[in-house]
């Protein structure tokens, strides 16, 4: 079932019984769709997300309920916690998992999960693929989330990756120099290794932007997709093979300089020794 609810209350009422009686679901359902992070209401003049399913709601507040039984109902890896700094901390974001939630819920999510586990404001500077893995910035409050955004729009970081792609790809430190959606889109690839058995190579790469699906796409265009990948290769048993391996910058909060290494055992591109 997917439905989109949007209602302005007439008289008070607490917003669990609002949404079940505008929708029909019980009010278990509502309660736990409203957890997860798809409902809003208008608060303070602002659409925010409401999860209090017992809030007493005033006349002439909307209510909106983005309901997807399909999304409530999947459930991704949790994410691991890497290094707290204060303003902002490191993650392991595994497959699956997404950076933010959308209109119809965030549990899957690992912005909200940064929220839960660290209790306190959490804002996301960056992307990665829903279906890759790997190193993830979440700043804490304005001031970082500012100066971590500039430093990835300005392309004042390395950003290094690990790739499994199909066939055998000899590259050393190729550069990929074609455009994504029309905007330059640089990328650099080094083969690692080769596996004979399963003809498949592991490469770096590393970006000098930061397109949508650049590197998935410019591995592709060598006729090298990366292994698992659904769009622009052939869907596999195993998730797609792409890792954000490495983040390296000069933090424009301390000016110290970060190097950030995603541990051995979390990185599943990589072969075990």
């Amino acid at each position: 079932m997917r439905t989109i609810v949007d209602i302005t209350l007439k008289t008070p009422q607490t917003a669990v019984d609002a949404l079940s009686e505008a929708t029909g679901l019980s009010r278990m359902r509502i309660k736990d769709a409203m957890a997860k992070g798809a409902c809003r209401w208008t608060n303070k003049g602002k659409q925010v997300r409401l999860r209090k399913a017992k809030r007493e709601v005033k006349a002439g507040t909307r209510l909106q309920l983005f309901y997807d039984d399909i999304v409530l109902a999947r459930k991704a890896e949790p994410a691991e916690l890497l290094t707290d700094f204060g303003q902002y901390s490191v993650w392991f974001k595994p497959h699956g998992l997404l950076a933010q939630g959308s209109q119809w819920g965030d549990h899957c999510s690992l912005l909200r999960e940064a929220e839960v586990r660290l209790a306190k404001p959490c804002f996301l500077v960056h992307r990665l693929d829903a279906d890759a893995a790997g190193l993830m910035l979440i700043a804490h409050d304005s001031k970082a989330a500012a100066a971590l955004s500039d430093l990835f729009a300005g392309r004042a970081l390395r950003k290094l990756y690990h790739a499994r792609v199909n066939g055998h790809l000899e590259a050393n430190a190729m550069c990929i120099n074609a455009p994504v959606e029309d905007k330059e889109a640089i990328s650099h690839v080094t083969t690692l290794t080769h596996d004979p058995d399963s003809n498949t190579t592991v490469v770096e790469v590393t970006i000098e932007t930061g397109r949508k699906h650049q590197i998935r796409r410019h591995l592709a265009g060598l006729n090298h997709p990366i292994t698992g990948d659904r769009l622009y290769g052939t869907a596999a048993a195993v998730p797609l093979q792409l890792v954000a391996a490495e983040l390296e910058f000069t933090c424009p909060l301390s000016r110290k300089k970060r190097q950030l290494n995603l541990p051995a055992s979390l990185n599943s591109v990589l072969p075990r020794a």
